[in-house]
C-alpha cells in the first residue's frame, strides 16, 4: 500500500468515525430507523435532497431537526400550506426609502437561504409554489427579477409528506420528484422500539445534542466522498439496472413492459453511483461495490418508476418492481486477464 493510499485510508476511517458519532447523537432522540438515518447521511454527504414519506406521528420533522442540531449549520423550516406563495420561499424585492428620500428596491432573502431547508408537508401547497424550489434544488441559486443569488454551501432540501392523506394535498410533479436523490419511506417502529419510545416520552427528559460537523467540514467530506473510486464494472451494472426500468428498452424484463408506464432517466444512474460512493465511504472503503448500489436502489428508484393499472391490480407497487429488478438483473461478467506478452 502506497503512502497516498494509506493517507486516504486514514481519512476514510476518520470519516467513518464521524458517521458513527452522528448516529450516536441521533439515537439520543430517534429510536431505531437505522436504515433511514443511514440514507439521510448518504444524501447529505453527496449534496443530495431527500423526500421523507411516512404516516403522521413517525417523527419525520423531529428527525430532520435533529440532523440540523448535529450539524453546525443554519436550519430553517417552512410549513407548506395551500395559501403559501413562491415569494414566501425565495424572498422578494421590497421598496425602501433611504435618508435622502431616494427609493430603491432591496432584495429580502426568503427561508430558502439556509444550509438545511425543511419543507414540511410539501404536498399541502399547489404546484406553482412547489416549483419555487426547482432552481434552488438543481442549480443551488435563486433568480428574482433580473438578479440571481447563490445559496450558501452546503445546501440540502429535506421535504416531508404524508402518503395516505388526500384531502387538501397536491401530488408533486414528476420534475419536482426527480430533483430528490432519495425518496425515503419511514415505516412503523418494531414492538421493542415502540416500548422504548413510550418509556422515553413518559419520563419527559430532554437530551442534549452535541454538534459533530461544521459547514466547512461537510463540504470537505463531500469532496472526499466524490473521490471514492467507481470501476467500469459498477458503471456497467448501474447502466444495466437503470435501463431495465424502461419498458421501451429492448433489454428490459417482460414484467417491466407489463407493469411499468415509464422508467428512470440518466439522473437515477448518477444518484445510484453517488449513493454507492457515500455508502462505501461511510463504511471506510476505497471503492463502490454492487451491494452498495443495491442498498441505495430502492430510495433512488421508487419515485422514478410509474406503475400502471395492471400493476395495481396485481398488488405490485414501485418498491416491489425494484426488488424484482434487483433479483433479476445479473451482474456484468468480469473481463478475464489476458497476458499480452505470451
Amino acid at each position: 500500500m502506497t503512502n497516498k493510499q494509506r493517507s486516504l485510508g486514514d481519512v476514510l476511517q476518520e470519516f467513518s468515525n464521524y458517521r458513527k458519532m452522528m448516529e450516536q447523537e441521533m439515537q439520543k432522540v430517534i429510536v431505531g430507523q437505522q436504515l433511514v438515518i443511514e440514507q439521510l447521511f448518504a444524501a447529505i454527504f453527496t449534496r443530495g435532497h431527500c423526500l421523507l414519506e411516512g404516516v403522521p406521528g413517525l417523527a419525520k420533522t423531529l428527525m430532520v431537526s435533529t440532523v440540523a442540531q448535529i450539524l453546525d449549520v443554519a436550519f430553517k423550516r417552512i410549513q407548506f400550506t395551500p395559501d403559501l406563495m413562491p415569494s414566501d420561499i425565495t424572498g422578494t424585492n421590497v421598496l425602501e426609502e433611504d435618508e435622502t428620500g431616494r427609493r430603491n428596491f432591496k432584495f429580502v432573502e426568503g427561508p430558502v437561504f439556509t444550509n438545511i431547508l425543511l419543507a414540511d408537508e410539501i404536498n399541502r401547497t399547489p404546484p406553482k409554489t412547489q416549483a419555487a424550489l426547482l432552481q434552488a434544488m438543481q442549480e443551488r441559486e435563486v433568480s428574482v427579477g433580473r438578479a440571481t443569488y447563490k445559496l450558501p454551501e452546503p445546501f440540502f432540501t429535506i421535504a416531508t409528506q404524508n402518503p395516505i392523506e388526500q384531502e387538501g394535498t397536491y401530488p408533486l410533479p414528476e420534475a419536482q420528484l426527480d430533483r430528490f436523490m432519495f425518496n425515503i419511506v419511514i415505516d412503523y417502529p418494531t414492538a421493542e422500539e415502540e416500548e422504548k419510545i413510550l418509556t422515553a416520552s413518559s419520563k419527559g427528559e430532554t437530551q442534549e445534542i452535541r454538534k459533530v460537523l461544521s459547514a466547512k467540514a461537510i463540504v470537505n467530506l463531500q469532496k472526499l466522498v466524490n473521490s471514492v473510486a467507481v470501476s467500469p464494472y459498477i458503471i456497467k451494472y448501474v447502466s444495466r439496472l437503470v435501463r431495465a426500468t424502461r419498458p421501451a428498452d429492448k433489454d428490459s424484463p417482460s414484467f417491466v413492459r407489463e407493469l411499468v408506464d415509464w422508467g428512470a432517466g440518466p439522473r437515477a444512474g448518477q444518484f445510484l453511483i453517488a449513493g454507492g460512493k457515500a455508502m462505501a465511504a461511510m463504511d471506510g472503503r476505497f471503492s463502490v461495490s454492487v451491494e452498495d448500489i443495491k442498498k441505495v436502489a430502492p430510495p433512488v428508484l421508487r419515485h422514478r418508476l410509474s406503475t400502471n393499472f395492471q400493476a395495481q391490480a396485481e398488488g405490485m407497487n414501485s418498491d416491489k418492481v425494484v426488488a424484482r429488478l434487483l433479483a433479476t438483473i445479473p451482474e456484468p461478467e468480469i473481463d478475464k486477464f489476458i497476458d499480452r506478452k505470451s
